[in-house]
């Protein structure tokens, strides 16, 4: 793992999550520990309307979290009922918290390369729609992230199961002067709750 990234997931460790908020993740970890129990690749598709805050946030915090816990075959996907761009603060956030990004290229909606470990390979990042073919198209585990996503999703195909795990966006405060606070409050929000999924796995 990254040095500074280390020490982030250091302090999230200490962030509690609530009973209320486990309730709604333990279904998550289920889902994962059958596959790890039966030795089945995890494949999770975090899907919000836009694909450009706290659908890429969860994706990289997911799979960040299955390194941190040796989870394998672990592989984190996100996607949108249609696609926009990642927003620039959410990978302004993510280096602020220790990842290594490199955005490769400057179309209006460029693909970011998202690494936490030195020897790993990077998550790649890019708004998509969820069906993208960049996407599995069965056995994955639909994570809706927001409500006009789950509720204007109403169908996953191809989802083996679905799990409403929302956040609040963010994009509230934008232009604000609590938008890198809050940017940087749903980011850990969003870590310290894929820790405590991925800390609840038997291997």
């Amino acid at each position: 793992m990254l040095e500074n990234l280390s020490k982030t997931i250091e302090s999230i460790a200490e962030i509690s999550v609530s009973d209320e908020r486990k309730e709604l993740l333990n279904p998550l970890v289920e889902f994962i520990q059958n596959k790890v129990n039966a030795n089945e690749e995890i494949r999770l598709n975090f899907i919000c309307t836009h694909n450009s805050r706290r659908s890429h946030l969860s994706q990289i915090w997911a799979q960040t979290m299955a390194f941190q816990f040796g989870i394998q075959k672990v592989y984190c996907y996100s996607g949108g009922t249609e696609a926009t761009a990642m927003f620039p603060k959410v990978p302004e956030t993510l280096t602020n918290q220790g990842f290594q990004i490199q955005k490769l290229g400057q179309e209006q909606n460029p693909v970011y390369s998202v690494k936490f470990d030195e020897n790993q390979h990077p998550i790649v990042c890019f708004s998509k729609a969820y069906f993208n073919e960049f996407n599995p198209k069965s056995n994955f585990g639909a994570i809706m992230t927001c409500n006009n996503a789950d509720e204007g999703c109403p169908m996953v195909f191809g989802a083996e199961a679905r799990f409403p795990i929302k956040y609040d966006d963010p994009k509230a405060f934008d232009g604000t002067e609590l938008m890198n606070e809050k940017y940087s409050e749903r980011s850990l929000q969003i870590a310290s709750e894929m820790y405590y999924v991925f800390s609840q796995i038997k291997k």
